[in-house]
């Protein structure tokens, strides 16, 4: 096994002298199992709002009689502390990878009642839980809030950005490690983000092709398992000299995104067509209405009345057509750009041209 390190030693060396022309970091396509970041979430009292809080909210209310008998002052039955000054708040924050006890980390803080805005308060101290039910951090701290809400005694109101969420920055102390449980596997896995057995299959053959050793398995289309030492600084070193390593990834499928909604369409570069011929013409129905009121004859008992008048028209524009001839990339959008398709129109031709099995690709309508 030190043999294995040894030679990754040299990777830096190796990877710069053998760097494909399209090649990307392994650390960018995908991350080693194991390695993840975490939510937490917590319920809170924001405190020292200039009249902007929850105003007796049942729940915020309990809220602040929680934080006095922390501090062992019982209120007495039947009184209810005043919260126009204090916000119920529900405390999110995403705990990184290997994140150990002592570090600090941000907090968003969003108001969950009838607080108007959270600007100027204070986070009194709470507990930040995982899905697990565990505290893994404390949160406490000043808020910074973007938002601004203005009102006057008019009722009117004016209001910017989101006034009833704020931000602390470092507002949260890691008070606990969550075991990973990958220093003790004999093997490391790295996922690829997205699913490409081509991909996988050339990540395993660079490891294996640097090392010198057959370290490296595909097991499927996202997992690389590799053999790791046991010794958790040779394991580090490892997973260093792997992320940076350059690879081929394998080519994307040929994909045609449609969103039908705002008319925007993507192509990338694999999709090719094969011969067809397409004619593309544009129909116009304009319908105008030209209500007229009609007076009654003199001296008669008819009554004025408005009669309509409708004029259509319909005006169609000469088609204009063009042969595809096994079509690149380009070559699509610039015959399509040449007849003045909008996207709508761009959309249907490819839809057309799909149907009839002249487009070689996956046909995505959002």
């Amino acid at each position: 096994m030190k043999r294995i390190i040894s030679l990754f030693a040299c990777f830096a060396i190796l990877i710069g002298a053998t760097s494909p022309v399209r090649a990307e970091r392994i650390k960018d396509l995908g991350t080693f199992q194991g390695l993840r970041s975490n939510q937490l979430t917590g319920y809170g009292i924001v405190v020292g709002l200039p009249g902007t809080g929850d105003d007796s909210l049942e729940y915020a209310t309990v809220a602040m009689k929680g934080v006095a008998n922390r501090f062992g002052l019982t209120l007495p039955p039947g009184v209810n502390p005043a919260t126009k000054n204090a916000a119920a708040v529900l405390v999110t924050a995403e705990l990184p990878a290997m994140a150990k006890p002592g570090q600090r980390i941000d907090v968003t803080v969003s108001a969950i009642g009838k607080a108007k805005s959270l600007r100027g308060g204070t986070l009194v101290m709470m507990p930040l839980m995982g899905a697990d039910g565990q505290i893994y951090a404390m949160a406490q701290g000043n808020l910074a809030v973007g938002g601004l809400g203005v009102e006057g005694r008019d009722g009117s109101t004016t209001t910017v950005n989101i006034p009833s969420v704020g931000r602390i920055a470092g507002g949260a102390t890691v008070e606990r490690l969550v075991a990973t449980g990958f220093e003790q596997s004999p093997y490391l896995t790295f996922n690829l983000a997205q699913a490409d057995i081509t991909t996988a299959l050339r990540v395993a053959d660079q490891i294996n092709e640097l090392s010198g050793q057959d370290l490296a398995v595909a097991t499927d289309a996202v997992s690389i398992r590799i053999q790791a030492p046991a010794d958790p600084t040779q394991r580090v070193l490892l997973m260093g000299a792997i992320e940076n390593m350059d690879v081929n990834p394998g080519e994307a499928p040929a994909r045609v995104i449609v969103n039908a909604r705002t008319g925007t369409v993507v192509i990338n570069g694999a999709v090719k067509i094969s011969p067809a011929a397409v004619s593309h013409g544009s129909l116009t129905v304009r319908v105008t209405e030209s209500p007229e009121i009609v007076q009654p004859a003199p001296f008669s008992r008819g009554q004025t009345a408005v009669e309509q008048r409708s004029d259509i028209a319909i005006e169609q524009e000469p088609a204009s057509a063009f042969i595809t001839q096994g079509a690149s990339l380009s070559e699509i959008v610039e015959s399509i750009n040449a007849i003045g398709a909008s996207p709508s129109d761009l959309a249907a031709i490819l839809d057309a041209l799909k149907q009839a099995g002249a487009l070689k690709a996956e046909l995505i309508i959002q």
